[in-house]
């Protein structure tokens, strides 16, 4: 069995998809699934089966997979071992911007106790734009909001949905109701949008950032009301307003690429998510 094929799997059960799987890897839809075919010849088992449409893991690909994290941890702390010998580590690390206050912070500290000698470079971006870059390698690990109905990465917090104004309830009020979102990734934006389309709610959206702080600044000058995370909602009042529609809770996670070249086993990630 080859180390890149194992890896391949792993990044198969990450995201679930053998497109996405190539993409992380660096090797065509169908290399990859050659080295599954491949994996399959040389143990004699059925590693995958059909559920409907999707590609899902036998019992013996569950097993394997367990094989497969052990093998590649070792292969990766050998290489790290010798690597850290020559060269200055560099880790580029995404996350929205409406984690950066607060879970940033302790992923940071638990970054730079793995490796104190350390090129640490950080991009706020939206968590859609970080699965992308991790596919393609262009960050190492992510801080995302983990997608609906799926167990991606490593779990480290989770989060609601909140109504927020600068203290002046009377602006839930207003009709329309003045409303600054998210951009339209945001489980929060789609929520608020799609609960007031529900109620058959007037709003004006008086306008959608990436920003934490400038969702902040429009909300304080008394603006509009917002959509966030509680995370982020910082000094802002929270609503309490049962004509508002509810947002949902969110599961906040660690994940990182799995293309060979990647460093960071599934040991030192869930080391990185031990703050939480």
């Amino acid at each position: 069995m080859e180390i890149d094929a194992l890896k391949s799997l792993l990044a198969f059960v990450e995201t679930g998809s053998i497109t996405r799987a190539a993409k992380q890897v660096n090797r065509t839809q169908s290399a990859v699934s050659m080295q599954m075919k491949k994996l399959e010849q040389d143990l004699g088992k059925t590693l995958f089966e059909k559920s409907g449409r999707n590609l899902m893991l036998s019992k013996e690909g569950h097993q394997l997979v367990g094989y497969a994290k052990q093998l590649i941890t070792h292969y990766d702390s050998t290489l790290n071992a010798i690597k850290s010998h020559s060269t200055k580590l560099r880790i580029r690390l995404g996350c929205p911007d409406d984690y950066a206050n607060t879970i940033l912070p302790k992923v940071v500290r638990n970054i730079h106790s793995l490796w104190p000698d350390l090129d640490l470079q950080i991009r706020c971006l939206p968590s859609n734009v970080i699965r992308e870059q991790l596919d393609s390698g262009e960050l190492d690990v992510g801080i995302v909001t983990r997608s609906f109905d799926s167990e991606e990465g490593l779990l480290i917090a989770k989060d609601r949905g909140v109504w927020v104004c600068n203290g002046d309830t009377q602006l839930a009020k207003q009709t329309p109701l003045p409303l600054v979102t998210f951009q339209q990734d945001c489980r929060f934006h789609h929520a608020a949008i799609e609960g007031l389309h529900k109620q058959a709610r007037q709003f004006k959206l008086i306008a959608m950032s990436g920003s934490v702080s400038a969702m902040h600044g429009l909300v304080k000058e008394g603006l509009a009301i917002g959509a966030m995370a509680s995370l982020s909602k910082g000094d802002l009042v929270e609503l309490c307003n049962e004509q508002l529609p509810d947002l949902p809770q969110v599961s906040i996670v660690l994940i990182c690429n799995a293309h060979a070249n990647s460093f960071i086993s599934q040991q030192q990630l869930n080391q990185l998510g031990n703050c939480f």
